[in-house]
């Protein structure tokens, strides 16, 4: 931890919660009640009992995570990754700060990840499996942006939703990705090597980012891929930036999407 702090490094953090056994079928997300959202935050200080990040924070609005949540955490150091347990503590906003931010426990001990923060102990992760479309024309999303607004609307209204279904951008191919971390202004994202072909020929992507059964409204947006890896798995990793540039009013339906997401999640944590 103090390796990461030093080098202006940051944490991966999600709210701890126990859901059902695996049940042995390939998509975990259709078993799951919510997917687990990730999120990388920055440490801000460090002391022997305690660390201080910054806030979850998402296009301009900052999550809370309440005091006494548990969480799962993740430490990275170039190729290795370590995993641990905290709980939020507080929230602070120290001097010289660029936003909130949160003091978590400092772990006891951490585990070395032999795959990609799957599970620590008893409690599974659900990492969302993302839709991706190369975008054709970003004129087209419109219409798709106001239909899952309406959709949003209608279930948080408890009404029923229009039958047909939504209409879809102009866009190439779909392929999957996994959704690894929230960040200030868009996600991180896991391509396989058996994807990430289209990769090389499109760098503007139409997003759809299912939430589980208890969010049934997938988000969807506009994405620019800014930049892209390859681990040692020939796995390609790659940071998208939100786009909202044909209709900025959707960004807040994005944002209260996940807002529900995170409130949500509070609320099945760990007993």
């Amino acid at each position: 931890m103090q390796q990461v702090f030093e080098r202006g490094g940051t944490l991966e953090i999600t709210v701890a919660r126990v859901d059902a056994p695996d049940s042995g079928q390939l998509d975990p997300l259709e078993n799951a009640g919510s997917a687990d959202l990730v999120w990388r935050l920055r440490i801000v200080s460090l002391d022997e009992e305690s660390v201080l990040v910054e806030a979850p924070v998402a296009l301009g609005a900052t999550f809370r995570i309440e005091d006494g949540i548990p969480l799962i955490g993740a430490i990275t150091i170039g190729q290795n990754r370590w995993k641990f347990r905290s709980v939020k503590l507080a929230d602070e906003r120290p001097a010289g700060s660029r936003g909130a931010c949160m003091r978590l426990q400092l772990p006891d001990h951490v585990e070395r990840c032999l795959r990609r923060f799957v599970r620590v102990d008893t409690a599974a992760l659900h990492l969302p499996s993302v839709n991706i479309w190369p975008l054709l024309d970003p004129k087209t999303i419109v219409a798709s942006e106001r239909a899952n607004e309406a959709a949003f609307r209608a279930f948080l209204e408890s009404k029923p939703r229009a039958s047909e279904e939504p209409p879809m951008p102009s866009v190439g191919p779909k392929f999957t990705a996994t959704l690894l971390n929230v960040g200030g202004g868009g996600v991180g994202l896991r391509v396989e090597p058996q994807e990430s072909a289209v990769l090389g020929r499109h760098r503007i992507f139409w997003l759809e980012i299912p939430l589980g059964r208890d969010h049934p409204v997938p988000i969807v947006a506009t994405g620019k891929v800014v930049h892209t890896h390859l681990d040692s798995s020939q796995r390609t990793y790659i940071g998208v930036s939100f786009d909202f540039t044909f209709q900025l009013e959707h960004q807040a339906v994005v944002v209260e999407q996940i807002h529900r997401a995170m409130q949500f999640a509070q609320t099945r944590k760990e007993s």
